[in-house]
């Protein structure tokens, strides 16, 4: 794959939590590029350790489509680079950026989770190049370039990572957000809100990870016929800007009433929260209530959030939004229902039943067609590594870096038989 980095300025926006943009940065340098980065709070610069390139934002919202069309101007930006496409300062910075004929790099979480991360150009989610590929396209290209299906990489944990840094970032906009009056948080909450969650729920974690283990260990050992509902954050872009829903109340009542019409009555219903839940949302409460009202309160359960393999591992189907963990049902054969728009809804496997008539006969999923779309993921979009633990970020930069540099999006270097080599590495139990 050819690389290129002489004149390449980029402009960094909003990235995950932590140091990979500052590492990413100081990557891209060391190509010959121009990085830049625009902060929007404390939060974002206390991460930034590279004061000469760094641009504070302290104006307000609405003058921000302006700022960053002259900054695209007047620093003669090639290239765009943010985490998540749906927040309105990213979108807006997008629509600058189409304008101006630049280049859009988006980060997001992986696809298939959790040995990946996404990188795609223009748009990641609903917004993504996938959303207009068929599997019989992503077929062809994988025949023309004979490349064997990548293994799973090396096993890193970011979830403890993930949740530290996010505590800290929104302490810092919390108590040093001084120079950032203007700013204002994207998901609706206060910062002080959002400082509170993530603290509540790291000092909580010992006993969530009790209550987990002993709510899984009665439904694994109950001995009863089980679907499994995904749920997700209900602040997260892909549930807000890709789903038919205003909220996961209305979610869980649908799949409850479906549930309650079409499942055998000797069948059970089991609502696994995201691993990130941090109780915004009242979803036991709302499972409750819906399980009562259609007389099914004694067959639906509650998982608060942890490692998903032991459900899916007795489970006869799942229901989601558009969950990425969506991909690890595929990935094991079982039935999936899902109703936002999503990478991975393809006719080939995803059913689209209706729910009742799901919950009593779900049609099993063409598992052969979900093994080549997963292959073309990995091959594309989907890089070894994370964006929160030292080691995640370590193998991330080992390929990242080069797909950024490439003249070619990684979907159509595929195509044309130019993608970069994929590291083969074994899974480390």
């Amino acid at each position: 794959m050819e690389t290129v980095a002489t004149d390449r300025t980029f402009l960094m926006l909003q990235g995950p939590h932590g140091p990979f943009f500052h590492q990413l940065a100081q990557m891209l340098r060391q190509a010959g590029s121009t990085v830049w980065r625009v902060s929007f709070n404390r939060g974002d610069e206390s991460f930034w350790f590279h004061s000469a390139s760094l641009i504070r934002f302290t104006d307000r919202a609405e003058n921000w489509p302006d700022r960053i069309a002259t900054l695209i101007a007047e620093r003669r930006v090639t290239d765009l680079v943010l985490y998540g496409d749906t927040r309105p300062i990213h979108a807006a910075a997008i629509a600058a950026a189409n304008a101006a004929g630049v280049r859009v790099h988006v980060f997001e979480e992986g696809y298939l989770r959790p040995y990946w991360v996404t990188y795609e150009r223009g748009g990641t989610n609903g917004h993504s190049r996938l959303m207009e590929m068929t599997v019989t396209g992503m077929r062809a290209a994988l025949a023309q370039s004979q490349i064997e299906q990548p293994l799973a990489p090396a096993h890193w944990g970011d979830m403890r990572h993930h949740i530290f840094y996010g505590a800290l970032y929104h302490f810092f906009v919390m108590v040093r957000n001084g120079a950032y009056r203007s700013f204002r948080p994207h998901r609706g909450i206060s910062v002080f809100d959002e400082f509170r969650l993530y603290l509540r729920r790291f000092t909580l974690l010992p006993l969530h990870i009790t209550e987990r283990r002993w709510a899984t260990m009665r439904i694994r050992y109950g001995g009863f016929p089980f679907h499994l509902v995904l749920m997700q954050l209900e602040h997260d872009a892909s549930f807000r800007m890709h789903s038919p829903f205003a909220s996961q109340t209305e979610f869980v009542e649908m799949c409850i009433e479906g549930f309650a019409k079409g499942a055998p009555r000797h069948h059970h219903l089991v609502f696994k929260a995201h691993p990130l839940e941090d109780g915004r949302a009242p979803l036991r409460r709302a499972i409750q209530s819906a399980a009562r009202s259609h007389g099914v309160l004694d067959r639906v359960h509650f998982v608060r959030g942890g490692k998903l393999a032991g459900l899916l591992a007795q489970a006869r189907s799942a229901i989601t939004v558009n969950s990425t963990a969506a991909q690890q049902v595929l990935w094991r054969g079982l039935p999936l229902r899902a109703f936002g728009r999503a990478v991975f809804d393809h006719p080939e496997f995803v059913s689209h039943q209706p729910l009742p008539e799901f919950f009593a006969a779900p049609s099993r999923p063409d598992s052969r067609a979900y093994r080549d779309y997963r292959h073309y993921l990995l091959e594309t979009s989907q890089v070894p590594g994370g964006f929160y633990s030292a080691r995640g970020r370590r193998q991330l930069m080992r390929q990242v870096i080069d797909l950024m540099l490439s003249p070619e999006d990684p979907y159509d270097a595929l195509t044309a038989g130019k993608a970069a080599p994929r590291q083969q590495l074994q899974v480390v139990k």
